[in-house]
């Protein structure tokens, strides 16, 4: 009974494993799109204008980005994979053409660096949440209130413009989302774990995940490159 046990645990993490390959995957993938197409709309001087200098096309690609990541955690159950996966791959294109104004704001350089930095502090966190034992549920529901109020000071600031309000913005982002990350890995290997074996629905959970840490890289990108950036 003992050697049976450890087989099935053995096997279970081996499948939970391969999933969690997906998550990253996806993400990777994503983040790769983004990637691209920032830097290539950066070196079109047209490009960048036609995005930036028209508002309605600007709020225009916001709001798109806002629905399709609603529509893909919202209806997930109800649409196809596939479906979900072109919607996320469109959506990661969309947010690299509102994102490639970093490229015009920053160095190169700065930016490069922050990316690495960014990897490595992610990468050290999605680990320890996914190799900790311990139960972050109460984490995860302090960090999302942390969040809440992190918009609500940041819409605040937009109009108050307060210098020592935008670096405690700044410290405060980059600590939440290092939090995010560990608490959505582990949460995401829970999800996982539980509903293995299921097919397409745990495809579709791994295929979430990878939206949540792609979000969650993102946003302490961008709070890091507060800090680290050099600006031209």
């Amino acid at each position: 009974m003992e050697n049976n046990y450890y087989s099935v645990s053995s096997h279970s993490s081996v499948e939970v494993g391969a999933l969690m390959k997906s998550v990253y995957m996806w993400m990777t993938l994503a983040l790769g799109v983004t990637g691209v197409v920032a830097l290539y709309v950066a070196q079109s001087t047209e490009l960048m204008y036609s995005i930036f200098s028209n508002s309605i096309l600007f709020w225009g690609l916001i709001i798109a980005e806002f629905v399709l990541v609603f529509v893909i955690s919202a209806r997930i159950h109800k649409i196809s994979f596939s479906t979900a996966l072109f919607l996320f791959m469109i959506y990661s294109l969309i947010n690299g053409l509102t994102l490639s104004v970093i490229f015009a704001a920053y160095t190169k350089e700065s930016v490069a660096t922050t990316f690495f930095v960014t990897a490595g502090t992610f990468g050290v966190m999605s680990l320890i949440g996914y190799f900790t034992k311990k139960d972050l549920s109460k984490l995860g529901g302090i960090l999302y209130m942390l969040l809440i109020g992190l918009v609500i000071a940041t819409i605040v600031n937009i109009f108050w413009a307060n210098s020592a309000m935008y670096w405690i913005i700044t410290y405060a982002g980059v600590l939440i989302f290092v939090g995010l990350t560990v608490y959505d890995t582990n949460k995401i290997k829970q999800l996982l774990e539980i509903n293995q074996g299921c097919g397409e629905v745990t495809q579709k959970i791994a295929l979430i995940g990878a939206l949540t840490l792609y979000l969650d890289f993102i946003n302490l990108f961008l709070y890091l490159l507060r800090l680290l950036g050099e600006r031209k």
